[in-house]
């Protein structure tokens, strides 16, 4: 039973109730984003398993990420064709369905279906649980929401590679799928009881109209591009017609898509918050903190896997302790924010903390251990809390109550984009790297350089100890060596890539200077968070 405490004309839920409502929607935005990530370390064990190659193994990602960037946006608009409730059940049914297919798929191509209709069930965990848990809260509370949402964005894509890796290195790959089950069971059953249906919701069905030639644009425009983001540098970028085509294909959607929006009555995303400034500009700051988030993320874990030789497992902690130790900032910020706070400060602490971020890293060594990045990845999970939680309160200021909910879906969905073209760019700017650096590091390898000769003598003498045949320990130091300068090509382009995000956090922080910074009477909050909540 919920019990219900009257705040004017609006009731939310108190005590038990409410605390079963946080844990709830909390628990599924993490569910959802840690599946961005704790696919990644079991990559090789399920290609192992299915005898697929690893590019195409990699669909296990992209076809999670395509569908997911295709239904955040629309979120707001299922939500109130379907009703929020409605619509939040059916999402969290389909996810669990989809996570055991998941696990139980025979073939590669079985495993990429069922990840991307895991995905349009996902999309959704994402803004209407954020809604759900705002209308959990009385106005004046609900920053304390934003920061208790906020712990989940961040947690997500770090709990994946821990979880991921504990689960790999001590069962089988399919029980990275199968641990969702039971908790889409769980909160499905809680959502039952506890999630209150808004009054009315879902039954102004026949006076919506839908917009079905916006949603195949949209389809084509965004998926293509998060085709192109996740596959181009795999496939070569434009030397492959593929790529070639989809980016074809991007741009004609996308085009398409933003002039149908703007012209239709019913438009499926209401495109013209963008004629807001503050979400205009915002908006590139959420996609630059996408891009620092996920990228971050993802170079770390390959790098010190490879170059310091961390199992999973001990990657995913040595990114989850950190994270744990900077959870607590996210309900103290949202206090703030409650409080009539300017984002603004907050943001630029933001940037500059996650630009330190890169720039630290770059004085990593490949001899650390794990709890010699602790600081590093502390200043990571510091920037990004000190990000996350302000663009989600200034990219909503000025909105009107009826574009909160394309607002919201659009931001989600930014931030996802951001991920993808950061994940794009590591992978792109690592081959690059390493190429120039691989070429400079070999033009020390030669016999005028003492340097080289010594370290050559010295593992020629040791394989020679072992073996006693010189031509096979000549052989064997050449070998050694080579794999000694790929390891410094690859540890040294991983450090750049890092430099790059800093600089692209640099970039757009004059950028600052355009978002409006006037502080809010906590009556105004309260109304505006309302609205945030209703427009779902």
């Amino acid at each position: 039973m919920i019990f219900m405490e009257n705040k004017g004309n609006t009731k939310t839920p108190i005590g038990a109730a409410r605390f079963i409502i946080v844990l709830t929607t909390v628990t599924a935005a993490v569910m959802e984003l840690l599946d961005t990530t704790i696919v990644n370390v079991a990559l090789n064990q399920i290609s192992g398993s299915l005898g697929a190659t690893i590019e195409d193994i990699a669909w296990v990602i992209t076809s999670y990420a395509i569908a997911n960037v295709i239904v955040i946006p629309m979120t707001g608009f299922l939500g109130e064709y379907f009703g929020r409730k409605n619509y939040y059940l059916a999402s969290m049914i389909l996810f669990g369905i989809a996570s055991y297919l998941c696990g139980n798929s025979d073939t590669l191509w079985e495993l990429v279906f069922w990840r991307f209709v895991q995905g349009i069930g996902g999309g959704a965990l994402l803004s209407t649980s954020q809604a759900i848990l705002f209308d959990a809260f009385p106005g004046k509370e609900r920053g304390m929401a934003s920061g208790l949402f906020g712990m989940g964005i961040v947690l997500g894509p770090t709990l994946g590679p821990s979880v991921g890796g504990y689960i790999v290195d001590n069962f089988s790959w399919g029980d990275i799928f199968f641990i969702n089950v039971p908790i889409c069971i769980i909160a499905t059953v809680l959502t039952i009881l506890y999630v209150p249906r808004k009054e009315g919701e879902g039954k102004n069905k026949a006076n919506i109209t839908i917009d079905y030639f916006g949603i195949i644009l949209l389809i084509v425009g965004i998926g293509s591009l998060q085709y192109i983001l996740e596959k181009g540098e795999s496939k070569d970028w434009f030397q492959s017609k593929e790529i070639s085509v989809m980016a074809l294909l991007a741009a004609l959607g996308i085009v398409g898509f933003i002039s149908r929006e703007l012209n239709t009555e019913h438009p499926v995303v209401n495109l013209k918050v963008f004629a807001n400034r503050n979400f205009a500009f915002s908006s590139i700051f959420v996609l630059v903190s996408g891009v620092g988030l996920f990228t971050s993320v993802f170079v770390y874990p390959v790098m010190v896997q490879r170059i310091n030789g961390f199992t999973p497992y001990e990657t995913g902690l040595s990114l989850l302790f950190p994270t744990l130790t900077i959870l607590p900032l996210f309900p103290i910020l949202g206090k703030r924010m409650s409080s009539g706070a300017s984002p603004i400060p907050f943001v630029i602490a933001g940037i500059l903390i996650f630009a330190f971020f890169g720039f630290y890293s770059g004085t990593a060594t490949a001899d650390m251990g794990r709890w010699d990045f602790y600081p590093i990845q502390l200043m990571r999970g510091l920037g990004t809390v000190m990000l996350q939680l302000p663009l989600i309160n200034a990219s909503v200021a000025g909105l009107k109550p009826s574009e909160f909910g394309a607002g919201i879906s659009l931001t989600n969905m930014i931030r996802q984009l951001g991920g993808a073209f950061g994940i794009a760019l590591a992978n792109n700017y690592v081959t690059q790297q390493y190429a120039q650096h691989r070429s400079d590091l070999v033009s020390n390898y030669t016999p005028n350089n003492p340097l080289f000769v010594e370290k050559f003598n010295a593992i020629k003498m040791g394989f020679m100890a072992r073996s006693g045949d010189i031509t096979q320990a000549t052989t064997q130091a050449y070998r050694q060596l080579e794999l000694l300068l790929d390891r410094q090509s690859y540890f040294l382009a991983y450090l750049d890539t890092f430099r790059i995000v800093s600089v692209f956090f640099l970039c757009v922080l004059p950028l600052v200077v355009l978002l409006k910074g006037k502080k809010k009477s906590p009556e105004e909050i309260a109304a505006a968070a309302k609205a945030a909540a209703e427009a779902h």
